[in-house]
């Protein structure tokens, strides 16, 4: 099973453009805790958890607008790679390398 503990260096594409962050998770079992961090603001994450080799969680910004992402991931090696919901946007990739 992977183990979704580490920082990475995240790239979001959106419909609004590129977004970047830096991404901490912490793994203790199936759950899930950690932040994201983007534009000098940094929140926790939410709903976390790890179930075979996927993990999910959601993270509010506010930046570029007030939103919930909910994020479903999976690793490549050392890099977290998967797809966010953006709400009434639509669903998006993003790429991850250590930070």
């Amino acid at each position: 099973m992977a183990e979704f503990n580490g920082s990475w260096n995240i790239e979001i594409n959106t419909p609004m453009g590129k977004q970047e962050g830096v991404l901490v998770l912490n793994q203790s079992g199936g759950d899930l805790s950690g932040s994201m961090a983007q534009g000098g603001d940094s929140t926790d994450i939410e709903n976390g958890s790890v179930a075979d080799d996927q993990a999910s969680w959601d993270v509010k910004v506010s930046k570029p607008m007030p939103l919930t992402l909910g994020f479903t991931a999976h690793l490549d090696g050392d890099n977290i790679g998967g797809k966010v919901k953006l709400g009434a946007f639509g669903e998006a990739d993003f790429s991850g390398t250590p930070a």
